[in-house]
């Protein structure tokens, strides 16, 4: 969903194409508590930064663990967002509070519930409901 996408800025209505690159753990660079990963916007590099307590929190509040691909979706999910509202472009780096992280995190499982909802028979929304109690 969000590692290869197109989005188009705000303010230029220019369309961008935006691709996945890379996921560093911060502290081995420059020392932070974050997970750092890159995406090419139109060939340039953006970083987004996503704090590692947002790992701690969802773990603590869902049981669950943020992995490596699920952090790539939710740096893409804010980068369009970001772009798409006219944050985005001309910037290199951006870094995501625990809160941001974690309501990124949300809008990749809305994302991905309604690409699944609209592929999938029409009672599926009930069924999805009993899974995401925020739908």
């Amino acid at each position: 969903m969000f590692q290869d996408f197109h989005a188009v800025d705000r303010w230029s209505k220019r369309k961008v194409h935006v691709l996945y690159q890379a996921l560093i753990v911060a502290i081995a660079t420059r020392h932070a508590d974050a997970v750092d990963i890159k995406f090419l916007v139109d060939g340039q590099q953006v970083w987004v930064a996503l704090p590692l307590a947002a790992w701690t929190e969802y773990k603590n509040r869902t049981g669950k663990v943020i992995t490596d691909p699920l952090a790539i979706e939710i740096a893409g999910h804010y980068l369009k967002v970001a772009l798409e509202s006219g944050e985005g472009l001309g910037r290199e780096m951006f870094a995501l509070t625990v809160a941001e992280t974690l309501r990124h995190l949300q809008g990749v499982i809305d994302d991905a519930t309604v690409d699944i909802t609209s592929a999938v028979s029409p009672d599926i929304e009930e069924q999805v409901a009993t899974h995401n109690p925020r739908r």
